[in-house]
């Protein structure tokens, strides 16, 4: 390996560079002394709400350019336009989950990303993708399986990062609890565990998949330091930090069945219910499913065997919130 520091800096590409770990992942690679190259919609960011002048304050230090990933024209003109890129960075994502959404950006988008990096002559691509693709009951969560198979099979050397829990979609009760309201879970609180990942942690992890080989293509579930934890653990410990003792309030899984059985039946009639029915299967299946690797032989996921990386954990995300710090945008991911 050279010496020269500058041997290891490369030109890369960046899509979902306006999302939280988008955001995240180009501080990182620009902190590693990468050229990052954005390319984002016309109209990024939550509810499609920041200009591309916007845009390019938030992502400062990086190159921004306005590129529309469902059209290939656009991807070749306006984004790789003949120019070299080393490796892509894919940080992007569905907005809302819902089926149409999911298999026009997960998957379709991603092909035409996909294709155009290999006619650029890029050499990497790493994917952010979900640990929930190995129990694959939603639609979302198919979209992202199928695109996963087809950059396997690319040929393409690929990163496919599979993380667990963010800090953020386990944010949406602090103020709750803050307000003297009980910490909402289903069944007892211990149906489900996670090993959540920060923001910082998991966007070093995907910048450092270009420079450690041992991550080419492989699929890499990760989650953040510490223990798995559950959302009854999660309500105690703000309650806690917040020095009350806890208050829980339980809700029957089966309270989402029926909301999703209401939906599902007037959402042959209106295909905005149908959607909202699909939300409600996604908040059903986070009740009750863990965001941990699933082991194929017995069917049960497993802590133990769920990588960890970096050194924020929940915990210590809360705590700052607590003490003033900003809790993250959810957007159209939010629950509580």
């Amino acid at each position: 390996m050279s010496d020269d520091p500058s041997a290891s800096r490369q030109r890369v590409c960046v899509l979902g560079a306006t999302g939280t770990i988008g955001r995240a992942t180009v501080g990182a690679l620009l902190r590693r002394g990468h050229q990052v190259v954005c390319f984002v919609r016309p109209r990024a960011g939550v509810g499609a709400s920041l200009t591309p002048a916007d845009v390019a304050r938030l992502l400062d230090g990086a190159e921004v350019k306005v590129v529309d990933p469902t059209d290939p024209l656009s991807l070749a003109r306006d984004g790789f336009a003949g120019e070299r890129f080393d490796a892509l960075v894919s940080c992007m994502a569905s907005r809302t989950g819902a089926p149409k959404d999911a298999w026009a950006i997960d998957h379709r988008a991603q092909l035409n990303v996909l294709e155009a990096a290999r006619q650029a002559g890029v050499g990497h691509l790493v994917l952010l993708s979900a640990i929930c693709v190995q129990k694959p009951l939603l639609a979302f969560q198919q979209a992202k399986l199928a695109f996963e198979a087809a950059l396997i099979e690319s040929g393409l050397r690929y990163s496919i990062v599979r993380p667990t829990a963010f800090f953020k979609s386990l944010s949406g009760q602090i103020e709750r609890v803050r307000r003297g309201r009980p910490f909402l879970v289903f069944g007892d609180g211990t149906l489900t565990a996670c090993k959540p990942i920060g923001d910082d942690d998991l966007a070093d992890y995907i910048a450092g998949c270009l420079e450690d080989e041992g991550r080419w293509n492989r699929i890499l579930p990760i989650g953040g330091p510490g223990e798995a934890i559950t959302p009854r653990q999660q309500g105690e410990a703000l309650f806690a930090m917040l020095g009350r003792p806890p208050r829980l309030q339980s809700a029957p899984v089966a309270l989402l069945d029926i909301v999703i059985g209401g939906l599902g039946a007037l959402g042959r009639f209106a295909p905005s219910l149908a959607d909202k029915a699909e939300l409600a299967r996604i908040g059903r299946y986070y009740a009750t499913e863990s965001m941990l690797v699933l082991d194929p032989q017995t069917g049960r996921y497993d802590a133990a065997a769920t990588p960890s990386t970096g050194t924020q954990t929940l915990f210590d995300f809360y705590r700052a919130v607590l003490a003033g710090a900003d809790a993250p945008e959810r957007g159209d991911h939010a629950v509580f």
